[in-house]
């Protein structure tokens, strides 16, 4: 690797007398390795920061983690949409990193191997992945929950066309916002906490970080914001907190059903039976054959299908239920995963096919999928409705 190269990727910082060095990597580049190797060996820091959280570390120190997910509790926690996102984001770097013939994570993996080696303290500098997610997916609506699950979908079809000098190029941004430029043009939120958030978070953990000579590996991406906010107090509590849910959202969530209900008494006092029974038709058909569609355009279990019919018209009128949350436990029993599909997960995950092939993935994807079928019938049923009227 060039003297140049270095320089581009290096950068010396200084806080309370304490001597910094971040090496901004790609994620998936093996320049980045021998650069994080080579930075450590020769600095010899009292600590070295990595850009992992704590379940990040241990997903990478414990490769057989899926055998311990517990679908069932993913679905009542209303997760379906978050490991779905995580995975998809997953599979994205693990493809480029196979196709480059290099771990993913390496560069993460070679600083704590390096920092062992020198007798360096390893310090996980990252927020917790979970909080990430949570605070990204809270602040989106439902649409944008569609494209993103849409723009990862897409992204995946597209890894094939990246070359190694494209990855190169990726240090530039990181890989979460490079993924998700498309859709974060359009919702500022989703790269406020994926990338700017995060900035402030990683310039706080590794400033405070024990030691006096610190080395520091993180995204190339991250390295700008970091920079820009390095001396600027950071109240890191604030950024670990999961913001609450707004007003206008919690207030439709119940406002709606309750002017469907009414709408359909209306009907009844105004058109009288024929009039209200037909209002309930359509609900029933737009809410049950769309929620049903999704659910088969996941390949979901005939029985699966056939409830997701017969709940989504219920479930659509009840804020606390969702179809998807039906239909998803319902597959979970009808195709429990075995320990097979949660072990063959990491290479199932690197196709499109894979994720429809394996138990744990097509879970997850019947849910999505029939929550947007179920919303979709709500905005076809309601038009229909009106007609009556």
């Amino acid at each position: 690797m060039n003297d140049k190269l270095n320089n581009e990727m290096l950068h010396r910082l200084e806080y309370e007398g304490k001597q910094i060095t971040l090496v901004g990597t790609a994620h998936v580049s093996k320049d980045s390795v021998e650069l994080v190797e080579s930075v450590i060996a020769e600095i010899r820091p009292d600590t070295v920061c990595v850009e992992l959280c704590e379940s990040r570390a241990s997903a990478i120190r414990q490769k057989e983690r899926w055998q311990e997910t517990d679908i069932i509790k993913v679905i009542k926690e209303k997760k379906a949409f978050l490991l779905l996102s995580n995975l998809m984001l997953a599979s994205f770097q693990k493809r480029i990193a196979e196709k480059l013939e290099v771990a993913p994570g390496q560069e993460m993996i070679q600083a704590m191997a390096s920092a062992e080696e020198v007798g360096a303290k390893v310090h996980l500098a990252d927020r917790d992945i979970r909080t990430t997610l949570s605070r990204t997916w809270r602040g989106m609506g439902l649409w944008g929950k569609i494209k993103l699950i849409f723009q990862l979908l897409l992204s995946m079809g597209e890894v094939d066309e990246i070359s190694e000098a494209d990855v190169e190029k990726m240090k530039q941004q990181d890989m979460l916002a490079s993924i998700l430029d498309e859709v974060g043009k359009s919702m500022p939120q989703v790269r406020n906490s994926l990338i700017d958030e995060r900035d402030q978070y990683l310039a706080e953990k590794i400033r405070t970080a024990p030691g006096k000579t610190i080395v520091a590996v993180v995204g190339a991406g991250h390295v700008p914001g970091m920079k820009r906010c390095w001396d600027q107090p950071i109240d890191i509590a604030a950024l670990e907190t999961m913001p609450p849910k707004s007003p206008v959202s919690k207030f439709l969530k119940w406002f709606i059903p309750f002017c469907i209900c009414v709408l359909f008494v209306y009907g009844f006092f105004r058109g009288g039976a024929g009039v209200g029974a037909g209002m309930i038709t359509w609900w029933v058909l737009a809410n049950g054959i769309l929620a049903g569609c999704g659910a088969l355009a996941a390949l979901a279990h005939p029985l699966t299908v056939l409830s997701s019919v017969l709940a989504a018209p219920l479930t659509s009128l009840n804020p606390m239920i969702a179809a998807g949350w039906v239909s998803g436990l319902v597959e979970a029993f009808s195709r429990k995963p075995k320990v097979k599909d949660f072990e063959r997960l990491p290479d199932d995950i690197l196709s499109v096919k894979g994720f429809w092939r394996n138990k744990v993935t097509r879970i997850l994807l019947v849910v999505v999928f029939t929550n947007l079928g179920s919303a979709a019938g709500t905005f076809v049923a309601i038009p229909m409705m009106m007609k009556y009227l």
